[in-house]
Formats: structure tokens, C-alpha cells, sequence
């Protein structure tokens, strides 16, 4: 058995725990527990990930009970590249975290390492019912990292974020509930096998159930109609939890490639592509009012949460077109978005340090301190977030463009994301003018009180803690764009890497046989 699948999920549970028992009133014992399980999660899943790239997906049967009647973990390549990016981001934003962040709260480590948990294991688990739990562990650790240094605005988002949640949570269940009285089977692989084989009455059932859980999906991934939790929730995060949250999207858009790939795909009878007839029309117009929202956004916080909704709108038409080289386009977009929001979310925090009362609203206010080095900064990620040239947005959205061209829906898609393109760049071009270019004209006391002031009190009154925290913070945003640029620069390989991932999952025998054993094929 392969061990080594296991152990995503477990070391942060034990981490979590050890530090909720034994290290929750010292915070330099806690931040060097907590970083160095961020950076040996991160080594495993590059060590996962090479190894499922030559040796092919991989599964781990807890207590040894064999599919489909015990709990399965199963590593492929997709599996595996979520792992990488999930934990990647995580190490560099708490980083960024231990800056200050991570004083507000005494939980923040236990809850961060909790937070992995969950995430890993939803990328892992081989079933719907333990998809459902870690999705209940992501939603539970989620909030207490959401309401992470009080105040009212941040607890009347994290309650609308969890009764969101919780609605989102009863659908699942109602879901997998009639799935499995159809089927008789939650295990991803053993449903592909049995949804061809579903009777002509039972079918509406089964075709209801697939559709709610594409729902419960879309409110994670935050997929119009229910995307509108997104930017209250993503705003008054503290900036750390939003950064991370990049991720947590990403989890409904794996979740829906996972399900309509495997078990409602080519294989699937009467019942394949289940969701192509509505993901593609929702995801365009969550790219639309992404972009709208983007353009209107008050506040530099706001414009990231809108930013992140109109690249799910993006990301998730490259996935309705329900074919390998526009999947392979979107896991590479989904690198892209993923580091470019992290990055302008920390970037908003850090102006907001700077700028006395105005925080990080889009209105005039005195100038920014550090303006030319947070500018230069802001000025990369738009860049990259708006889709031009050269950065991997650019190539991202090229490589959707592309793969769209033989679509029906190819005049649609290609007019939107050219269209709200131009809309990205007139709305980062505005919130940049006003927030780097325009300003106040202020006393030099005023001008200390609403500069440096505010980001020395997040750290310390003396000198050298100030200084590390800066930073850490500056160097966990420029790691982030870092990556953005190293996206750019290795596009080659990294695209031809992510096209073969790609018809892995949409060839899913392998898969099946991995969990089911070779016979699988042959029932």
C-alpha cells in the first residue's frame, strides 16, 4: 500500500492538533510548527507529483479495506498539481502571515493547519461522501480563519459565508443521497462503471442528483447565481486568509471536472456531459459580471474579489467545453489566477497599511508610502490578471482561445474574453491611478500617521521587527508574482505537462483500474 498518499491529509491534522494542545500561548513555537509543515507538505506533493507523472495514478484503501466498500484516497496527475499549488501558496502566504498577521488570533496556526486538511483531502479522496467531509472541515476552518481578529464587518461576512455554506452543505447531501439510491455507490471510479449501466426510470433521479451536486460545486467555485457571497467574504478576510482562499474556488472547479469527467463523460451513455448544456452559459456570465464588478469595485479589496469570480467565469468555459486541450488550457489558467489573486490580495493589504483612513479605498487620500515599490508591484499583477502580454495571463487565455476555435460557442467566447479584458484593463487602470498616482496633499505628521504608522503598529514599535515583518510581507507578494513570471517563462514545457494531464483525466480507464483493479475494465 502507498503510504505516502496519506500523508497530506494526516500531518496537518497532527500538526493542528499539537499545536491546539501544546503550543496555542506561544506564538514563536506555533509559527515554526506551522512553517515547517507548510514546507514538508509542499516537498511531499512535489514528491507526489513526480511520482504519479511516471508511475501513474496511485490509491491508499484506509484500514486496508478494499474499493468500493472502504474509504479511498487516490493521487493522479491532476490530483497531484492541486496538491502542489494548494500547498505552495499556502507556505508563501503564511509567510506573509507571520509578518503580523497571525498575532490577532490565537488559533490562527491550528485553524491554518486544519485548513490544509481540508483541502488536500478534498483533492484526494476518492469518494463523494468524504468529499462532503473535508468539504465540512475546509467550511469549519474556513470561518475561524474568516473572523480572525474580530470586528463587525469581518463577522457579518463569515455569517453570510457559512449560512451559504450550510445551504450548500444540506444540497450535498440530498445529492449524494439520491446518487447512491440509484447507483448503490459514492466511489467515484465504481460510478463511472455504473452510470451507463443506470435503468431508463432511475435516470431523471440520478440526473438530479449529478445537477444539484453541480450546484453545490458552483456555490465553491462561486459560479453565477451564487457567486455573490464571494467579494463581501474575500474583502474583510484579513489578507493572509483571503490570499489562501485563492485556492478554495479552485476546489469546486476540481470537483466539478472531477465528477462530469469520470462518471458523466464520454463513457457515461444516455448521461454524458450532463453539465455542458449549463456550465457553459453561467460561466460566461460570471466572466461578465466578474468584469462589471471589477470596473465598479470600491475598494482595492473588492476588486481582487471580483477579479477572482470573472476568472472563474474563464477558467470554468474552458472546462464546459468538456474537451483535453481546453482542460489542459484551463489547468493552466488556473495556475495563472490562482498566484496573480493571491498576490493582489496581499497588495491591497499593504496599501491599506499605508494609507492612514482610506485603507484601501479607490478615493483620493494621501500619497503611499513605498508608492514606487507597491506600485511597481500592482502594476505586475494587473498585468497579469487583465490578460496582456507577456505574462501568463496572456498565454493562459491564448490557449482558451484557441482551444475554443472548433466550439460552437466559439463567437461567445471569444467575444467575452476579449471583451472583458478590455473592461479588466480600464478598471485596474482606474483603481491604480487613484491609489498610486492621485493624491492629497498632506502635513508631514499627517502624512506619517497615515503611511508607515498604521503597518508599524501590525508589527511592533521597535525597529527590527518592523523591518522583517516588511519584509516578509514585500517578499512572500514579489514570490507569489515570482511564480507568475516563472509560469510565463516555462509555458512550453509547463503547457505540455498539463495537455497530457489532461487526457489522463479524460481518458479515466487508468483511474478506474487503479482503484477498482484491472478487472474493472472487463465487468
Amino acid at each position: 500500500m502507498n503510504h505516502w498518499i496519506v500523508l497530506p491529509v494526516l500531518l496537518p491534522v497532527l500538526v493542528g492538533t499539537l499545536l491546539v494542545l501544546a503550543a496555542r500561548r506561544d506564538l514563536v513555537v506555533a509559527r515554526v510548527l506551522s512553517a515547517a509543515s507548510c514546507a514538508a507538505l509542499l516537498a511531499l506533493a512535489l514528491f507526489l507529483l513526480v511520482w504519479t507523472s511516471e508511475e501513474g495514478p496511485q490509491t491508499y484503501a484506509l484500514g486496508d479495506w478494499p474499493a468500493p466498500y472502504g474509504i479511498v484516497l487516490v493521487l493522479d496527475r491532476l490530483a497531484a498539481l492541486m496538491l502542489v499549488l494548494a500547498n505552495l501558496l499556502a507556505l508563501i502566504v503564511l509567510l506573509y502571515a507571520l509578518g503580523g498577521a497571525d498575532r490577532d488570533g490565537r488559533h490562527f496556526h491550528a485553524l491554518w493547519q486544519f485548513q490544509l486538511m481540508g483541502i488536500n483531502g478534498a483533492f484526494l479522496t476518492g469518494d463523494f461522501f468524504n468529499l462532503f467531509v473535508f468539504f465540512e472541515v475546509l467550511l469549519i476552518a474556513s470561518y475561524g480563519l474568516m473572523v480572525h481578529g474580530g470586528g463587525r464587518a469581518r463577522l457579518k461576512a463569515g455569517v453570510q459565508y457559512v449560512a451559504v455554506n450550510l445551504v450548500g452543505s444540506t444540497l450535498f447531501l440530498l445529492a449524494v443521497g439520491l446518487i447512491y439510491g440509484v447507483t448503490g455507490t459514492l466511489n467515484m471510479a465504481d460510478l463511472a462503471a455504473r452510470v451507463p449501466e443506470v435503468a431508463a426510470d432511475d435516470r431523471a433521479l440520478l440526473h438530479t442528483g449529478a445537477l444539484l451536486l453541480l450546484l453545490v460545486f458552483a456555490v465553491k467555485a462561486a459560479l453565477v447565481p451564487v457567486h455573490f457571497w464571494l467579494p463581501g467574504t474575500y474583502a474583510n478576510a484579513p489578507a493572509p486568509v483571503a490570499a489562501l482562499f485563492a485556492i478554495m474556488t479552485k476546489v469546486g472547479a476540481y470537483a466539478i471536472i472531477r465528477l462530469f469527467t469520470l462518471a458523466f463523460g464520454d463513457d457515461a451513455g444516455a448521461s454524458s456531459w450532463l453539465a455542458a448544456p449549463w456550465l457553459m452559459p453561467a460561466a460566461m456570465l460570471t466572466l461578465l459580471l466578474g468584469m462589471v464588478g471589477v470596473l465598479g469595485a470600491h475598494s482595492l479589496g473588492q476588486l481582487a474579489g471580483f477579479s477572482v469570480i470573472a476568472s472563474m467565469g474563464t477558467l470554468l468555459m474552458a472546462v464546459g467545453l468538456f474537451t483535453a486541450q481546453a482542460l489542459g488550457a484551463a489547468l493552466y489558467y488556473l495556475v495563472h489566477s490562482t498566484l496573480a489573486a493571491a498576490a493582489l490580495f496581499l497588495i491591497a493589504d499593504q496599501v491599506a497599511m499605508r494609507r492612514s483612513r482610506a485603507g484601501d479605498r479607490l478615493a483620493l487620500a494621501p500619497p503611499v508610502a513605498q508608492a514606487p515599490l507597491l506600485g511597481g508591484l500592482y502594476f505586475v499583477v494587473a498585468i497579469a490578471v487583465c490578460g496582456m502580454p507577456p505574462l501568463s495571463g496572456f498565454i493562459g487565455k491564448l490557449l482558451i482561445l484557441d482551444s475554443a476555435r472548433t466550439s460552437v460557442s466559439a463567437s461567445w467566447i471569444w467575444g467575452l474574453i476579449l471583451g472583458t479584458s478590455l473592461l479588466a484593463i480600464v478598471g485596474f487602470s482606474r483603481a491604480g491611478s487613484l491609489v498610486f498616482w492621485k493624491s492629497t496633499s498632506v502635513s508631514g505628521g499627517e502624512r506619517e500617521e497615515g503611511g508607515e504608522a498604521s503597518a508599524r503598529r501590525r508589527a511592533d514599535r521597535s525597529a527590527a521587527p518592523f523591518v522583517a515583518a516588511m519584509v516578509l510581507q514585500l517578499g512572500s507578494t514579489a514570490m507569489l508574482l515570482a511564480g507568475v513570471v516563472a509560469l510565463t517563462v516555462f509555458a512550453g514545457p509547463v503547457s505540455e505537462w498539463l495537455d497530457e494531464t489532461a487526457a489522463e483525466v479524460h481518458e479515466p480507464a487508468r483511474y478506474v483500474d487503479a482503484v477498482l483493479g484491472a478487472a474493472a475494465g472487463n465487468e
